[in-house]
């Protein structure tokens, strides 16, 4: 005897307060589910009005027109006759929350609030929503515009609860509640349940993605059973990328597995499992003690009169049943290569502008950024030659209205994206320039050449004539100040010249509408500070403010022969250098020199910074040890030098352009990294850390006299 049965999940593009066009996409997810035999599907967590509303979550309309939205999807013609799992805000007794509706048939079957909330790294979501107690169930009155459907529904079950079929049983979590330790499917698995379906809104970060994975295969390979997860995909509207991969696991096993990037903004998964095939799992006579527990059978079931598993005659007893497979992963150098462009597409489609510009200095985070570009038109391209409508019209907008089928990546990237290179007759050398140049060639963009030496000495003027004193380089003898401004009136101009054209170049070139421009500061930069306040690192988004320096080489070694650029080799070869400062003979400025660390020390101390926590004398602590093949008085220069340019450099990060979220230590002020921007100079922690040197200096010094 078998229990065979067709479950689905799905991975939208959903889009903030965007009502329609959630709503049209949960409905062809579930009309492609239906069209592949299956009987129930499962939607990302909060698909109806998007998950990343922040502040509009306190807003009445959100949770009344999220309703409206349930009303028309669950009386939709095309939306009968399968069990759908919708994720929508609900307010019951003056509290909020983060729930999942379960309907059939124009019924709403129950309602099953978030247990556990993530209210931690991007996430606040004990701003906007109550976790609801464990196993607590009671009556929910539904809303008027439920109770108007033909079936006049006025109440329902809302809180932890379980559901049975006529021929199975399963129960709802929500993303976080699998990242807890004390995670809900433990007690489902205990108390029988068949299938259990996880709703996430969860984004994209660099070598993530097997931790997911791994948690939902140990969640179903200790205990038996089905786990389908739903996950939500694009931009969404905020500085995340949700990077979907939806998955259908039986017992540990992998049979369904959505992309993590594409720019399909409807993506639906099926399995045909057996679930008779769970019992093998579920003999152990210790799972079955635990299973007799009081708490397991409080479990209350909601009781549905429905075949999860269809007769003979729907689904063949000869169907084969889906074959388990190896998880996908990418490497880290696509994840930067594939992330980011999707997360770009969403927001330059969604946005309408009329495509990107980048100041192009010739260095290897600029070179990053349009590499990112050239990536992301080629992800376009590839859809068009699929077919993918939504893509194909949108490709025809920002080709001024001009059938885009034909296109090379190469060529729409000459659509839409313009490189500058802004120089200084004195300052910048003839291999960045060219190097600018012959990047912009390679992948097709439109490239500007100019020099900013009349913007600069005109600022130059004015300043010199209000003071009645001529500022000067250090090179021609000038004070640090002086130095650091005149760095500044260059930096700070090219940010002026980057909006001015990228306001008016789509007109000079017979198109209409203005060009987003776009950041390219790395994640150590912002964190040491190594940038000008409002130079061209100030821009609209930036698609690499959250990867260091260190995986942004990765990436361009890997693009160089994935992406057929050997271009890309001259920028790795490259000295890093900001260029604002004269070349002389003797000098050629430095970045690693400038900031007096490597990257790859800025990328450790930002992550004992803040993935593990630590402090000023924490970090001194760890390093001393990590390091021991340095001095403790040279770890601790690093470590106490480190801090001072945090600090007095942490008001930069309130006016950062926002940045795409893909490190765990990303300095971004404005979601991810709430700390304060005015600093002491840490004189205690510098006192303790010299009394542990004082131990450590006079300990060796005792060894060596001993001997």
């Amino acid at each position: 005897m078998t229990r065979k049965c067709v479950l689905a999940t799905s991975q939208l593009n959903q889009w903030v307060l965007d009502y329609d066009g959630n709503r049209d996409r949960i409905i062809e997810a579930i009309k492609t589910a239906k069209a592949a035999g299956a009987t129930l599907i499962l939607t990302p967590e909060l698909c109806i009005p998007g998950y990343g509303l922040l502040d509009h979550w306190l807003e009445n309309d959100v949770y009344a027109n999220s309703w409206d939205i349930v009303a028309e999807i669950i009386s939709h013609p095309d939306c009968q006759d399968i069990i759908i799992d919708l994720g929508l805000p609900i307010q019951h007794r003056g509290c909020s929350y983060n729930s999942r509706l379960i309907a059939l048939n124009g019924e709403v079957l129950a309602v099953r609030p978030k247990l556990d909330l993530c209210n931690d790294g991007n996430f606040r979501e004990m701003r906007y929503f109550t976790p609801w107690p464990r196993q607590r169930v009671e009556n929910y009155t539904l809303p008027k515009v439920i109770q108007q459907l033909p079936r006049g529904q006025r109440k329902t079950r809302i809180g932890e609860v379980a559901f049975e079929t006529n021929d199975a049983s399963f129960a709802s979590e929500t993303c976080e509640e699998l990242w807890t330790p004390n995670s809900p499917h433990t007690l489902y698995s205990l108390a029988g349940i068949e299938i259990v379906l996880n709703s996430s809104g969860s984004h994209h970060e660099l070598r993530k993605l097997d931790t997911r994975i791994n948690l939902i295969q140990e969640a179903t390979a200790k205990t038996g059973g089905v786990y389908m997860y739903s996950n939500q995909r694009g931009c969404d509207g905020d500085r995340l990328y949700y990077d979907g991969c939806a998955l259908i696991l039986n017992s540990g096993s992998v049979l369904a597995q959505g992309s993590q990037f594409s720019l399909r903004d409807v993506e639906v998964l099926t399995a045909t499992v057996d679930l008779d095939e769970i019992w093998s799992y579920r003999t152990s006579r210790s799972r079955g003690m635990q299973a007799n527990e009081p708490e397991v059978q409080k479990l209350e079931r909601i009781q549905v009169d429905f075949n999860l598993c269809p007769s003979p005659s729907v689904l063949s007893p000869r169907a084969p049943l889906t074959i388990a497979t190896e998880p996908r992963y990418h490497l880290p150098e696509e994840e930067i290569a594939l992330g980011p462009a999707c997360w770009m597409w969403d927001y330059l489609r969604r946005s309408k502008a009329a495509g990107f510009l980048v100041p192009l200095s010739g260095g290897i985070d600029s070179c990053a950024t349009a590499t990112i570009v050239y990536s992301m038109c080629r992800l376009v391209v590839s859809e068009i030659r699929q077919g993918n409508q939504a893509v194909i019209e949108d490709a025809k907008r920002l080709s001024g209205g001009s059938d885009p089928t034909g296109l090379t990546a190469a060529q729409f990237c000459n659509k839409i994206f313009t490189t500058v290179f802004m120089g200084m007759e004195q300052q910048s050398s003839r291999e960045t320039r060219t190097r600018a140049r012959e990047l912009a060639a390679a992948i097709g963009a439109h490239h500007v050449d100019t020099n900013i030496d009349p913007m600069v000495q005109s600022l130059h003027s004015v300043v010199a004539g209000i003071l009645d004193f001529e500022p000067k380089f250090k090179v021609h003898g000038g004070s640090q100040a002086e130095n650091l401004a005149l760095q500044n009136f260059q930096s700070r101009s090219r940010m002026v010249l980057a909006y001015a054209l990228g306001q008016l170049i789509p007109t000079s070139r017979g198109g209409t509408g203005g060009l987003l421009v776009l950041g390219s500061a790395n994640v150590d930069e912002c964190l040491r500070g190594y940038l000008t306040k409002y130079d061209c690192s100030s821009a609209d988004i930036n698609p690499i403010g959250g990867i260091s320096k260190t995986d942004l080489k990765r990436f361009i070694k890997w693009a160089e022969e994935n992406f057929s650029l050997p271009i890309l080799h001259e920028f790795l070869d490259a000295v890093p250098t900001a260029e604002l400062e004269p070349i002389t003979e003797t000098y050629v400025q430095s970045d690693e020199a400038d900031m007096g660390f490597t990257y790859d020390e800025l990328s450790i101390l930002g992550r004992l910074r803040k993935t593990f926590k630590l402090g000023t004398v924490g970090m001194f602590e760890r390093l001393v040890t990590e390091w021991n093949d340095r001095a403790p008085r040279e770890v601790y220069k690093k470590v106490r030098d480190f801090m001072y340019y945090y600090a007095i450099n942490r008001h930069k990060m309130t006016t950062m352009t926002p940045g795409l979220y893909l490190e765990s230590y990303t300095p971004d002020d404005n979601r991810f990294d709430l700390r304060p921007f005015l600093y002491p100079r840490f004189t205690f922690e510098h006192r303790k850390i010299e009394n542990l040197l004082r131990v450590m200096e006079e300990g060796e010094v005792g060894v060596v006299n001993g001997v």
